[in-house]
């Protein structure tokens, strides 16, 4: 764990030193859990958005986008439940004075058990080699065995007291678990709270006039509150799907892990209006769907995992996570919920307004039912930076070099180009070749510093090809192309660079095998 703690400390400082990521307003020593993204982290988040976006508008003729404004009207929350029910329980430690989500306190006490789990699984398999059955073993083996009760009742406990709201269960389940505080390591916890995560502002010039709203901790009531409009306007038939990508705001009293838990973040929701009945269906379609998205980047099949939810937020009947194995353990990226028909019937009873989908085929009105699909930007970027981040030494120098092996479609930088010198007219020829590119590619234009230093820095921004211009260039119209992540290089035409460019950078491509 200490070995993932110091890569995670690296990614960050890099995150920092390339222009990815800053702490937000930190000439003033910086504000906590909310960050900036500097010019080469604002070009990664912004493909990652276009290839969300037009994966699900492009792909799909039943799904439209929207942008919805941040401030709604204070009986949107009430009505979507964040008013009495969007509350995170939380604990003190006396000793070190320092507050902690409970349920994340037991969480990280089942995934050490876990990996006690995984650590016997570990030992017998070194043990019986090739003949070693692991289903068997985990079933047989009265030490793994008993572990895993261990985890299922403790979950199975802690579940049940957070669907009754039963906050002092929680505390004594942490007492029983002898759950330590990790800074102080003792045990003497104040009771459990629950603390409502919305950020509230006044609306009005006057504040004895100004009325209290929110910051919106979720982007999907923007789409619910105008389902209607959407559907007319439109002329869309159900099933039909609305997306937006927009700022969200949660007060997180413990904000951590980077940008992974942020107060101001960015979600990429999808809702997928359907009939009743139909939507356990429609939730695996867009489960699988979803799971094909994420491993479309080719960033790992194995490093992708569902998580089904023990307990359901209040709105679904079905709810299902795409977890990443990040360097701090698998967490949750994206989510996959069937809301049923809460969201709009209750916008339907808290407004008044008949909120409901006139079915030509069945000649009757109803409430439809909606499967969500929620993607945090923050958390997407955290995995592609997380998974690109490589130390390697170079075969045959023994120089280390760090490279962020983004995929390409997704890479801030697409091709740098670099005159081998600043004289002989090969500063023109590359600035000639980048203007026909950059309306295609964004391109980066380089001449300070040795050939090999200028590879190093396009390697750690995570940059698939460089092209160098030398003095043959100029008498045969062909550069040197350098491959980011085997450093091969070859020498090709001027002309060719384009078709191998689409070729390995184009985002129409890779939404072709979806």
């Amino acid at each position: 764990m200490a070995n993932n703690e110091d890569i995670f400390k690296k990614i960050i400082a890099h995150c920092k030193e390339y222009g990815f990521i800053f702490q937000s307003s930190e000439i003033y020593d910086g504000l906590s859990a909310v960050y900036d993204y500097g010019q080469n982290g604002s070009e990664l988040k912004n493909n990652i958005k276009k290839y969300w976006w037009d994966s699900m508008t492009r792909l799909n003729d039943n799904i439209v986008g929207i942008d919805a404004a941040i401030f709604m009207h204070p009986r949107t929350w009430e009505a979507s439940g964040h008013v009495g029910a969007f509350n995170d329980p939380l604990i003190d430690n006396k000793d070190s004075k320092k507050r902690y989500r409970a349920d994340v306190l037991i969480e990280e006490h089942l995934e050490k058990i876990e990996a006690k789990i995984n650590k016997e699984v570990e030992k017998a398999a070194g043990r019986f080699g090739e003949k070693f059955d692991e289903k068997m073993f985990r079933q047989t083996n009265e030490r793994v065995s008993g572990y895993q009760q261990k985890i299922d009742t403790t979950k199975a406990r802690f579940v049940k007291a957070l669907e009754n709201n039963d906050l002092a269960d929680v505390k004594q389940l942490i007492i029983d678990e002898e759950i330590v505080c990790p800074i102080s390591g003792t045990k003497n916890w104040t009771d459990v709270r629950q603390f409502n995560l919305m950020f509230s502002t006044q609306l009005g010039s006057v504040s004895d006039e100004a009325s209290t709203i929110y910051l919106r901790p979720e982007t999907a009531q923007g789409i619910f509150v105008n389902f209607l409009n959407v559907q007319k306007t439109g002329r869309m038939k159900i099933p039909f799907g609305i997306c937006q990508i927009g700022k969200a705001f949660r007060n997180e009293i413990v904000a951590r892990q980077f940008i992974f838990r942020m107060r101001e973040f960015e979600q990429m929701e999808m809702q997928f209006f359907v009939k009743p009945g139909t939507e356990m269906e429609w939730y695996n379609h867009w489960k699988e769907v979803r799971m094909r998205w994420h491993k479309s980047l080719g960033m790992g099949d194995e490093k992708y995992r569902f998580h089904d939810h023990d307990k359901l937020a209040h709105y679904a009947n079905a709810a299902a996570d795409i977890e990443f194995n990040l360097p701090m353990g698998f967490r949750e990226i994206e989510g996959i919920h069937s809301r049923t028909d809460f969201d709009l019937g209750n916008h339907e009873k808290f407004s008044g307004k008949k909120i409901q989908y006139f079915d030509t085929e069945l000649n009757k009105n109803y409430v439809p039912y909606v499967v969500e699909t929620s993607i945090g930007v923050d958390r997407m970027f955290l995995s592609v930076i997380s998974n690109a981040y490589t130390e390697e030494i170079v075969e045959g120098t023994g120089e280390e070099r760090v490279v962020l092996k983004i995929p390409p479609v997704l890479a801030p930088v697409k091709l740098a180009v670099l005159p081998l010198t600043k004289k002989d007219g090969l500063p023109e020829k590359a600035r000639e070749i980048m203007d026909k590119l950059k309306f295609d590619f964004n391109c980066q234009y380089e001449e300070k510093d040795s050939i090999g230093k200028r590879y190093r820095r396009q390697d750690a921004i995570g940059t698939p090809f460089c092209v160098t211009i030398d003095h043959q260039t100029l008498e045969d119209n062909t550069v040197t192309i350098r491959y980011r992540d085997t450093m091969q290089q070859e020498r090709i035409p001027v002309d060719k660079l384009e078709f191998i460019m689409e070729e390995k950078v184009s985002m129409k491509k890779l939404l072709r095998t979806l």
